[in-house]
C-alpha cells in the first residue's frame, strides 16, 4: 500500500476520492455520494480497498435511511429462488462436496498419508454449521443473519451479521482442541506457519461496505470478525486493530451490543444484502 496515494476531490457537485500511483497514474476512484468504485487498473483491487479502508465507511459515519426512490442501484426483491436467506450454513461447502469421491478412494488416499482436499471442505462446513446455530439464537434479539454469500471470484463470505450492533462481516475456522495465536497480520495454529487470515477478513469486509453502501444508497460501516470453533486456547496480540477475533461461544455477547443501527435501516441493509445482484460488482 505504500506505493498508492489518496487524493480527495470535491467539484461541480461530486464528492470522490482517487486513488493513485505515487508519482505515476490513477489506479481508481472512490464515489462518497453513491458508494460507487470504479477501478481504472483491476491489478490494485486489493490495495485499492486496504488504502481507502481509513477515509470511509467509519461506523460513527452519520446516516440517514432513504426512501426505495432515493436508494442507490438498489436491486429489487431477489425471486425466492435466488433469496440468499435460503442459504444454509456452509452452503458453498455443500455444493463442491456434492461431486466427493467415493468413500473407498478417501480412505484409501488416507491410508497413503495424502489429504483429500475434500476433508478440509467438510471440516470448514461442519464449522461453519456450528456458527450458524449460535448466531440463529441472535434473532429473537432483532438480528438479522445470511450465510455462504457467493463472490464473483468463487468463493464467498461466510456469515454476514446484521443487528443493533452494526453489521458484521464473518469469517470462521475450525480448529478444534488447538492453539491459536492472532498476531497483527497472520494467524498461527500449534506454533505453525503464519496464515493470511486477518488480511483476507479485512478484505472481506471492505468489499461487503463498499456493495452495500451502493445498494442502500447510505453508507454502511462492516466490521470484520475472525470466529474460531472450540480451539483449546486463543491468543490476541493486543495490537491487533480493524479485526475482533473470537471463540463462536463468544457470539452469543453481541446481543448486549449497543445500538448503532435503527430497525428501518437494519431492514433496509438486509433487504438488499439478501439480494446476489448486491455482490455481483465486488
Amino acid at each position: 500500500m505504500d506505493n498508492l496515494e489518496v487524493n480527495s476531490w470535491k467539484r461541480y457537485g461530486h464528492d470522490r476520492l482517487y486513488v493513485r500511483v505515487v508519482g505515476g497514474e490513477n489506479v481508481a476512484w472512490f464515489d462518497r455520494k453513491s458508494g460507487r468504485l470504479t477501478m481504472l487498473d483491476e491489478s490494485y483491487r486489493d490495495q485499492v480497498l486496504d488504502v481507502l479502508a481509513p477515509y470511509l465507511l467509519r461506523p460513527d459515519t452519520p446516516r440517514s435511511v432513504p426512501s426505495p426512490a432515493g436508494a442507490i442501484d438498489t436491486p429489487s426483491a431477489p425471486d425466492s429462488k435466488d433469496d440468499l436467506a435460503l442459504n444454509r450454513p456452509g452452503e458453498l461447502l455443500f455444493r463442491h462436496l456434492e461431486g466427493s469421491r467415493p468413500w473407498l478412494v478417501r480412505f484409501v488416499m488416507r491410508l497413503w498419508g495424502k489429504e483429500d482436499e475434500k476433508d478440509r471442505w467438510r471440516k470448514g462446513m461442519a464449522g461453519e454449521r456450528i456458527v450458524g446455530a449460535e448466531l440463529a439464537r441472535l434473532k429473537r434479539r432483532g438480528w438479522s443473519v445470511l450465510h455462504s454469500i457467493p463472490l464473483p471470484n468463487g468463493g464467498d463470505i461466510d456469515h454476514l451479521l446484521i443487528g443493533p450492533g452494526g453489521v458484521f462481516c464473518l469469517n470462521t475456522k475450525n480448529f478444534p482442541n488447538a492453539r491459536v495465536w492472532v498476531g497483527d497480520d497472520v494467524v498461527k495454529v500449534n506454533g505453525g506457519p503464519g496464515r493470511p487470515y486477518i488480511r483476507k477478513s479485512r478484505h472481506e469486509s471492505n468489499r461487503a461496505a463498499m456493495a452495500l453502501t451502493r445498494a442502500c444508497g447510505f453508507s454502511v460501516a462492516v466490521r470484520p470478525l475472525l470466529v474460531f470453533v472450540s480451539p483449546a486456547k486463543l491468543q490476541v496480540a493486543p495490537s491487533l486493530q480493524g479485526v475482533q477475533a473470537i471463540k463462536h461461544r463468544e457470539l452469543s455477547s453481541f446481543r448486549k451490543n449497543g445500538v448503532l443501527l435503527k430497525p428501518d435501516e437494519i431492514a433496509s441493509i438486509y433487504a438488499v444484502a439478501r439480494n446476489p445482484r448486491t455482490w455481483q460488482a465486488i
